[in-house]
């Protein structure tokens, strides 16, 4: 499932490694399977991860925003596996540009077989429930990976780099 795209990745599509138009993929992966404290520490890893690739420190308030949104996706995703897969397995986080294009792409893997979506209707007002919701609204694009044969999927969100 993609909301943009023809295909979702692994799917029909290319690679992850190899998303066109993207060169000089950066890539970083934490194992989380069995791990206690898994959102602050998947934060942790993406925060160490945008510092690594030029992203913190933030120079401007859009710098700081987009920076936040990454912090923010991760934690939903990483949360989702948690509460709706028994845990995620691993984050996984793609850093890639060209002259046109820069994204960072969020993968958490999990051995769930439900499907993610947005909740709708969407209430503001009332708690849980806002997660996917939240990852649609600050992502260029998002989807669910799976692969034929192997139990479990792969969510994943792509965020526009900072300008």
């Amino acid at each position: 499932m993609s909301t943009t795209r023809p295909y979702s990745p692994g799917d029909q599509g290319p690679e992850p490694d190899d998303l066109p138009g993207v060169t000089g993929r950066q890539v970083r992966r934490l194992n989380l399977a069995g791990a206690s404290g898994i959102v602050p520490l998947a934060r942790d890893f993406a925060r160490e991860a945008l510092y690594a690739w030029g992203w913190l420190p933030a120079a401007t308030a859009d710098r700081r925003a987009a920076a936040e949104d990454v912090l923010l996706v991760v934690s939903e995703l990483v949360t989702n596996a948690c509460l709706h897969a028994d845990g995620p397995d691993e984050l996984a986080l793609y850093y890639g540009d060209s002259a046109t294009n820069k994204v960072l792409r969020i993968e958490v893997a999990d051995r769930g077989t439900g499907q993610p979506a947005p909740r709708t209707p969407h209430r503001a007002g009332r708690p849980g429930g806002h997660g996917m919701f939240i990852v649609q609204r600050l992502c260029l694009d998002w989807g669910v990976q799976r692969t034929s044969g192997v139990a479990g999927k792969t969510v994943w969100a792509e965020v526009g780099a900072p300008s």
